[in-house]
């Protein structure tokens, strides 16, 4: 069965760091790139981060050198390092595939960056 689960959000200060992880199932993982795509209030979806196979990674001009995607391919799980994180991060958080049809979403976790 594919499925998806996002952990690791909450609420912290500006400045503030959390790690994001993804965990997968459905044995499609070490076949794809993966990303993490994000969907503040009033906006749409947007992808903020990849990686491929191979562990190439891209990245959205609004998290560039703040936001570090790495994957684990024996367990199937990509992460998102954020630092320095900003109020405008605020967001739900989703992993999928970049590629291809997407998996079904999974539940997000939600990040909020506030004073």
């Amino acid at each position: 069965q594919v499925q998806l689960v996002e952990s690791g959000g909450g609420s912290v200060q500006p400045g503030g760091s959390l790690r994001l992880s993804c965990a997968t199932s459905g044995n499609f993982f070490n076949f794809y790139a993966m990303g993490w795509y994000r969907q503040g209030p009033g906006k749409q979806r947007e992808l903020v981060a990849s990686i491929t196979t191979g562990r190439n990674t891209n990245y959205a001009d609004s998290v560039k050198g703040r936001f570090t995607i790495s994957r684990d391919n024996i367990k199937n799980t990509v992460y998102l390092q954020m630092n320095s994180l900003k109020p405008e991060d605020t967001a739900v958080y989703y992993c999928n595939k970049v590629s291809g049809p997407l998996v079904p979403w999974g539940q997000g976790t939600q990040v909020t960056v506030s004073s």
